[in-house]
């Protein structure tokens, strides 16, 4: 008789934004002439920019003729992509990334769980917490973690770097050092980030310990402040030990057209075996290719009239990130980020748990956002809000916040 994979038993009941959705519905189909604002999902709301719209219809075109038809595309993405990328992401940044360390793919989302594939079981991983959900529940269906401790919510096995109040929501080096590190910053979803010579220390320290780090840059378009690192390439050293993925999500609108890419460095080395070899041996075996018409809408982003109305959009988010975080601060409550990042940090009031403040949000006022203990253990007591959303809609869910 067939087996299951019994790692995927040990997962809680269902992924946090289902869970979300659900009770959403619930409270829709109960409440239909009230409208409900939605600061909880990161998904954005304007739509794609007019260069990226050409670029595709281009492509569109392009299909449509015999002699500029294109079938499967190169696994590793198409190479116009790629020298963008190295050119505009890396290079102008100081940071020594060539187009055949980066491999083009569906998103970050796919990668931060498919990474896993070229990593041993027998690796100890260190996450975040509160952490992306992602990283932690793709290494227990790969069966790196042992079962949840319903105690304190954490799985065995895995080692928890806690980003609280009383560290500035920053994890501290780690006493036992860990084979893969998970790292994201801009954070979500406290929506903090940490200086370059912070991210340095962390570089230092994998170089010392032997661990690789997998760093999730997915918001570096969000970054206002000086000092902080874009990429983690930017660090001496990062090219031996550090692995990052990126999206075009959330730097230009893709959510729904699904584009992002990873860089694995030729340095990056386990023994004698290439990591870069390994993936690309991974993403031929498992992976098509993104298409080529996205992958033209990509390599729009990266014009000159692309840079610009892809940088009026996340101005746009970061005003509405601005708009809570200062809202919410008037009204008396305690939030974090927003300043680098289209996430705020928000503290429950009056002692209430995540997922209560959930529910009186929902019920009282018709706003959502997400539970800070669906990330993690020391995300309870805490409560992520998006900037992703219309500035009118936003401001209006302030304004509902603030009257409770």
């Amino acid at each position: 008789m067939f087996q299951i994979n019994e790692n995927y038993v040990k997962l809680q009941g269902s992924y946090l934004f289902s869970t979300i959705a659900s009770k959403v519905a619930a409270y829709a189909a109960a409440n239909p002439r009230r409208e409900i604002l939605r600061l909880g999902i990161g998904d954005v709301t304007l739509p794609l920019a007019p260069a990226v719209i050409k670029a595709m219809h281009d492509a569109v075109d392009e299909m449509a003729r015999q002699e500029t038809f294109r079938g499967y595309a190169p696994e590793h993405g198409y190479d116009f992509l790629r020298e963008a990328i190295s050119r505009v992401d890396y290079r102008s940044r100081g940071a020594d990334v060539d187009p055949d360390e980066i491999f083009i793919s569906d998103g970050a989302k796919s990668d931060s769980g498919n990474i896993g594939d070229i990593f041993g079981l027998q690796n100890r991983i260190a996450v975040c917490d509160p952490v992306y959900p992602v990283y932690l529940d793709t290494n227990v269906m790969g069966g790196r973690t042992g079962c949840m401790n319903p105690a304190d919510g954490r799985y065995e096995g895995v080692i928890y770097l806690p980003c609280t109040e009383e560290n500035g929501f920053v994890p501290q080096l780690p006493e036992e050092a860990p084979d893969i590190i998970y790292l994201c910053f801009p954070n979500n979803p406290t929506g903090m980030t940490i200086q370059k010579a912070e991210l340095q220390k962390w570089v230092d320290y994998a170089l010392e310990h032997g661990s690789v780090i997998i760093y999730d840059a997915a918001y570096e378009a969000y970054i206002r402040e000086d000092g902080i690192a874009h990429t983690i390439y930017e660090c001496a050293g990062a090219k031996k030990c550090a692995i990052e993925l990126r999206s075009f999500s959330k730097n230009a609108g893709f959510t729904g057209t699904r584009l992002g890419f990873t860089v694995v460095p030729r340095e990056l080395r386990c023994g004698d075996i290439s990591l870069n070899d390994l993936w690309e041996r991974r993403q031929s075996t498992k992976f098509n290719g993104a298409p080529y018409i996205v992958q033209r809408a990509g390599e729009a982003v990266y014009s000159e009239e692309g840079r610009r109305q892809t940088k009026e959009q996340v101005d746009y988010y970061m005003r509405n990130a601005a708009c809570i975080l200062d809202g919410l601060k008037s009204a008396g409550y305690t939030v974090y980020g927003g300043v680098n990042a289209p996430y705020i940090w928000m503290k429950t009031p009056g002692n209430m748990t995540s997922w209560e403040f959930f529910d009186h949000l929902l019920e009282e006022a018709a706003v959502v956002g997400t539970p800070g203990s669906g990330f993690g253990p020391a995300g309870e007591h805490f409560f992520r809000l998006t900037a992703f959303g219309s500035y009118e809609n936003t401001k209006a869910a302030v304004e509902r916040i603030c009257k409770l």
